[in-house]
């Protein structure tokens, strides 16, 4: 029952870094060519949900990478 919530709680952490990473790198996006008004809470939120879809599916894929890499040494 403990390594399913370390487990978890290592999910929500990845997860979070990951979404503030993607909210870093989108800043340097320069939304102005595709948006019409650039600092409207519109745009804002766009750049919100795009950070979450990007960071949720990096977190998904680096922890379906440590499943895998944990279930490697079962091999040998």
């Amino acid at each position: 029952m403990g390594s399913l919530a370390t487990t978890g709680l290592l999910n929500i952490i990845v997860s979070i870094i990951c979404i503030a990473a993607s909210w870093w790198a989108l800043q340097s996006f320069r939304f102005d060519l595709f948006v019409k008004k650039a600092n409207s809470a519109q745009a804002k939120l766009l750049q919100i949900l795009l950070s979450i879809v990007i960071g949720s599916g990096v977190a998904r894929f680096l922890m379906e990478y440590l499943a895998s890499s944990l279930l490697l040494r079962d091999l040998f």
